[in-house]
């Protein structure tokens, strides 16, 4: 037996203690893992007709002693990328792959499935893992579709991959923003400021609204829910009224957007489609600072939120979601996404992340007059509300 292991996207804590619980469950078996280095462009990369440079740059042997302490540090030991190899534009083309795929004219990207599936038969790849979010596991989705085994691990610290109510790396960003939110009390309080603080958040608004939650920010501002700039001027100037240290905060996700406003997006497209985000938060501080006559403390959490060694939290989920993948893989199965739901582990089907989209309960967990968040009812949900 043979697995392969690739991490895609964006970096969170977690990614290493799930590869080290990989290695370990699946060498107590005396199985072998193939660690593919930068996600899916390893796989797109590798040509396996020139083996020994490939295999330097896009392939790792993973051995219980080379992934011992890697669990003690955020990011991946693999790297990542955010290649789809289903939509390969000419510039990210390998230049060995040029006589075998033509762009005809108008056309933007091709479709090398059949030279990863080449690969993964030449590197003798049983069953491959991928660790991702919605964008790298829906690639995973189309592997199995053609027939490929697969066995998929869910992470993000957006918290937004559809069919599971946890993603490793979300209890870790949530933390750093609750801390990073307080730690910023000092020098709004101090200069009597409004601070409007910048969270990741494409889509969903979930980590934004936690992290305000918990850090008892006062106003927070989501990607589900667009809202008006003056409203928001007038709460905020009476949050600093009422605040003995006359200072407010406001914290945002970076898909949130102004009524009649669009999500504001820079750069090209990546593979999956998506353009940067970023800048939202400056944008509102400089219609607060119009608005209000108060000077603005504008901060974006940004890559903070992802940086560092996870939780014990996602220390644990990582390492029981990569010990249940090679638990699937014992049993025969394939095709499965690891998950949590209801606040036990399980599995759905690995397409289920393409099925649907998971965005906030913005009924039971947002006040959409008062932009803040707003528990309903608490009796029955899980531990992170979801």
């Amino acid at each position: 037996m043979r697995i392969g292991v690739l991490t895609g996207g964006g970096d969170v804590p977690g990614l290493n203690p799930c590869i080290r619980a990989i290695v370990y469950r699946a060498q107590e078996n005396g199985w072998e893992v193939i660690g593919i280095r930068r996600g899916w462009a390893g796989l797109l990369n590798y040509n396996p007709d020139n083996d020994k440079d490939s295999q330097r740059e896009w392939i790792e042997p993973l051995t219980q002693q080379s992934v011992r302490t890697i669990d003690r540090y955020g990011g991946t030991h693999l790297h990542s990328s955010r290649t789809n190899p289903q939509k390969v534009r000419p510039g990210d083309l390998p230049e060995f792959l040029k006589d075998k795929y033509h762009f005809e004219e108008g056309q933007k990207t091709v479709d090398c499935t059949d030279h990863v599936l080449r690969v993964l038969d030449h590197l003798g790849i049983h069953t491959l893992i991928p660790i991702g979010g919605d964008d790298t596991l829906s690639y995973g989705a189309r592997l199995h579709q053609e027939g490929f085994r697969v066995v998929a691990c869910p992470k993000t610290m957006d918290n937004d991959v559809f069919g599971t109510d946890y993603c490793m790396g979300f209890s870790t960003a949530v933390t750093r923003s609750v801390n990073l939110l307080n730690d910023l009390r000092t020098p709004t309080g101090s200069h009597e400021r409004i601070a409007v603080v910048e969270l990741f958040g494409r889509n969903s608004g979930e980590t934004a609204l936690i992290s305000a939650y918990l850090a008892n920010v006062d106003r927070a501002l989501i990607s589900e829910v667009p809202f008006d700039i003056e409203k928001l001027a007038e709460l905020v100037l009476q949050d600093r009224q009422n605040n003995p240290s006359n200072y407010a905060i406001v914290a945002i996700s970076e898909g949130a957007s102004m009524l009649g406003g669009q999500v504001i997006e820079y750069g090209q497209e990546d593979a999956y489609g998506h353009k940067k985000l970023g800048g939202i938060g400056q944008v509102v501080g400089e219609a607060l600072k119009k608005l209000t006559g108060v000077d603005i403390v504008h901060q974006q959490l940004a890559y903070l939120m992802r940086a560092g060694a996870p939780d014990s939290l996602d220390r644990m989920v990582a390492t029981s979601y990569g010990n249940m993948a090679v638990q699937q893989i014992e049993k025969g199965h394939s095709g499965m996404m690891m998950a949590l739901q209801n606040g036990c582990y399980t599995t759905v089907p690995v397409d289920t992340c393409i099925q649907g989209l998971k965005r906030v309960d913005v009924d039971e967990l947002y006040d959409v007059e008062k932009y803040r968040p707003k528990v309903s009812h608490i009796l029955g949900k899980p531990m992170f509300l979801y």
